[in-house]
């Protein structure tokens, strides 16, 4: 989403065009618009000459309402991760142009939003296709597929740090905070999360982050690129089917049906471990971020009464304190839920 205001970057940024020849110091006509939607990095759309592409600088405190602090180094890794999968999967990403390490700031091709529409978007406004959630969840079982078959990427995303401070700190230990009779489990689980090293995830895998694109899926935002647990990737996206179905109630089955689908194709991509203890991680922790986005650092904002909170409570709660066995009981209970809620 582009903002409406005209602004100046930081003029290291404009040093940092013109070293990789990205923009001339002679463009007068050079225009830097922000784009919206991010907490954790400044995103440009940068016009300049003939040329249309993004800069990405990574900040050190994020832009919510509590007090959240990350590493801007996460911005290289970042960068890794897109040239990983560019390699992989070249329309999955956005096409990687520079790089400043030190600067935290990396540029990449510009994606018009009137043909690549944001999949939140879409599922907010109750476009719920089954297609598109299979596509999503065949490409990042291929990607993490692709690097359990590269040696060199467990030493090149060493970030536990990092995913510790942007993801299990935020989400699973504040939390705890909130639920105080929950906290042994959610602290064991975010160690137990933390200590599993099975493939590259992206670490962000919401539908804020994806573009529908005409032949594939975008993903962005891989700042919490971590070699680590593939389960919290699934996880994370999944949960949004859940999310979202209770903001829009005439789409639950719709959108429950997509948690079904991502759920079934991403599984029967999993081929460097058995896909049912995988299955078993990521049943444990989508309860656990369920709740997160009610009661943790990064509260979804489109769910506002109270009433949809505690809902939320109800379910999620019983789960952490005893693990589902199966993705599909989540989405069962879920559906259950929902419908009682409806029923006069």
């Amino acid at each position: 989403m582009i903002m409406s205001m005209q602004a100046q970057p930081d003029a290291r940024l404009l040093e940092f065009l013109y070293a990789h020849d990205l923009a001339a110091r002679d463009d007068a006509s050079m225009r830097w618009t922000p784009l919206a939607g991010g907490v954790s990095s400044d995103i440009w759309r940068v016009d300049a000459g003939n040329r249309t592409f993004c800069v990405k600088c990574a900040l050190p405190k994020l832009k919510v309402a509590r007090d959240w602090h990350a590493p801007t180094s996460r911005n290289a890794y970042e960068w890794a991760w897109i040239n990983f999968a560019f390699e992989q999967a070249p329309r999955a990403v956005p096409r990687p142009l520079a790089h400043d390490a030190e600067l935290g700031a990396f540029a990449m091709e510009f994606l018009p939003g009137e043909t690549y529409p944001v999949w939140k978007s879409q599922l907010l406004a109750g476009v719920a296709d089954v297609a598109t959630a299979q596509s999503v969840a065949k490409l990042l079982g291929l990607l993490h597929a692709a690097s359990t078959r590269d040696p060199s990427i467990p030493g090149k995303f060493k970030t536990d740090d990092i995913f510790y401070s942007i993801r299990l700190e935020p989400y699973l230990v504040a939390t705890a905070d909130a639920h105080p009779d929950l906290a042994a489990e959610l602290h064991a689980m975010a160690r137990d999360t933390l200590d599993t090293h099975r493939a590259l995830a992206h670490g962000d895998v919401s539908p804020k982050n994806i573009l529908v694109g005409p032949d594939s899926p975008v993903f962005l935002d891989a700042e919490c690129a971590w070699f680590g647990d593939p389960a919290f990737d699934a996880a994370f996206c999944l949960n949004h089917f859940l999310l979202k179905s209770l903001y829009r109630p005439p789409c639950a089955p719709a959108l429950l049906q997509c948690f079904n689908a991502f759920a079934d194709v991403y599984l029967s991509q999993v081929s460097w471990e058995p896909p049912r203890e995988l299955e078993r991680r990521a049943a444990r922790l989508l309860p656990a971020l369920f709740l997160a986005r009610i009661d943790g650092k990064s509260p979804v904002e489109y769910i506002t009464q109270e009433s949809d909170k505690e809902q939320v409570r109800r379910i999620a709660r019983p789960m952490i304190a005893r693990p589902p066995g199966s993705l599909r009981e989540i989405s069962s209970a879920w559906r259950e839920a929902l419908r009682h809620a409806r029923a006069p």
